[in-house]
This record gives C-alpha cells, structure tokens and sequence, in this order.
C-alpha cells in the first residue's frame, strides 16, 4: 500500500516508538493524525508534523471513535500506546496487586483491540487500491510476550495477548482487503529506559547479541513503513529484537 497521500492515524504518537513512526510515516507522505493522552508533547509533535491532534485514551471507545474520524480516509493505523509494571505474583508482601493488572491489560490489550476494531470498521469504506486493500493496521507487543522475566506478569499478559489477536483478527478482516501485523519489539531507547543512567542503558543493550545496543526508535519506524509497503505481510508478528532472548531476571 502506497503511504503518499494515505492517512495515517498513530495511537501513542507522542513519545517513543510512535514519535518515530509518526515522522516516518509524515516523511512518507502520510496525512497523519497523531492520538495521545499526553496533550502538550503530541500537540507539539503534531505542530512540527504539520499533523492532527487528537488526545485519546485508547481505553475510551469514543475518544478513540473521535481519533479514527478525524483522519478522514483512513488507511494505515499504528498502535504504540502502552505502559508498563513490575511485581511479582505473588511474595512476602502477599499477592500481586490487582489493580495494577487490570490496568495493565486495560491499557495495553484492551487499548490496542480498542484502535484495532474501530480502525478496521472505518477501513471498510475505503475503495481498494490496485493491490486489493483497505487498510493496513499495525499493532505493538513486546518480546516479553515470550521471554517474560521475573515481575513481568502484568505486562507479559497484556502483550501476550497481543500476539493472540494478530492473526484471528488478519483472518477475519483478510476478505475486506485490511491486514493486520504486530511488532514485538526488544530493548528499545525509548522513555521507559531514558530515566535510568547511562551505564545501566548500556549494559542493557550488550544484552544484544547483533547490534550491541538498544534499538532506536527509528528503527521501529522503518518496520512499519515496510509492513505497510509490503501486501505479502499479514497476519504475523515480526519480533525486532536483534536476536535477544531474555533471561528469567
């Protein structure tokens, strides 16, 4: 699918992997709407983008709605939105909070199904391109949905449920013409990583067998411009991670 001239709606666009892919995508040519909880960074993103802005809860079904519509034809959906928590299951303190589950799960799989479903309803009035498609959504999991280390629980389920989704959902939308295609991403230099010091950060990425690094956020951007370039990717979940398999801690 051609990204010149598409919209293009990038849920979490504000920071991280979704700043990087929503300049990908601009410098692509996308007509780009930026969805983000933080109003002043993904206002300020989409000044410099010269993009919408629209501030979304990707829990909330009609800010999401409010998102999809503002992008107009929409014909490429990213969603980077997601958070994180640490705790074990269970431990000398008793067992692991649940508040802090549900909103993990809330957020990260509940969230992106969120995107996922109103993104893909909006596609369906779109006139295939030569290739055949509508769409294009883009969904973000974690390699932690497989390697999930000690105190990962939460957000390994929420991820794990990611991977879960990717292909059913490629499989009922593959008719229409919209596919559907989900990165698990590895040790990435994104906010989450950028209040530790910088020898933590570096020791981090000498986990990486090849490159010995974290990733950047660019590099997740690329990914998904390709994904999006490519009709042959559907239904599939592309771990970006440099080979790393995480040990339990």
């Amino acid at each position: 699918m051609r990204i010149d001239g598409a919209g293009a709606l990038v849920a979490g666009g504000a920071s991280g992997l979704g700043a990087a892919t929503a300049r990908r995508l601009h410098a692509a040519g996308a007509r780009l709407t930026i969805a983000d909880l933080n109003a002043e960074k993904g206002a300020a993103l989409a000044e410099e983008l010269d993009a919408q802005f629209v501030q979304t809860d990707v829990t909330n079904a009609e800010q999401v709605g409010a998102a999809v519509e503002t992008a107009g034809e929409l014909r490429i959906s990213v969603c980077c939105a997601g958070i994180g928590w640490a705790e074990r299951t269970a431990g000398k303190r008793g067992p692991h909070s649940f508040d802090p589950f549900q909103t993990v799960i809330n957020v990260n799989l509940i969230g992106t199904f969120n995107v996922l479903r109103l993104a893909a309803a909006a596609m369906l009035g779109n006139e295939p391109d030569a290739e055949g498609e509508r769409g294009v959504c883009i969904n973000t999991a974690s390699i932690a949905a497989y390697d999930g280390q000690i105190g990962q629980i939460a957000y390994s389920a929420s991820k794990g449920g990611i991977v879960g989704m990717t292909l059913p959902a490629a499989r009922d939308l593959a008719s229409m013409g919209i596919r559907v295609v989900t990165i698990a991403p590895g040790l990435f230099d994104t906010p989450l990583l950028a209040g530790l010091p910088e020898e933590a950060r570096l020791a981090l990425g000498e986990q990486v067998p090849h490159p010995h690094r974290l990733g950047r956020p660019e590099e997740y951007g690329d990914l998904a411009a390709h994904i999006v370039a490519n009709p042959m990717l559907n239904g599939e979940v592309i771990r970006l991670d440099g080979a790393l398999r995480m040990p339990p801690r």
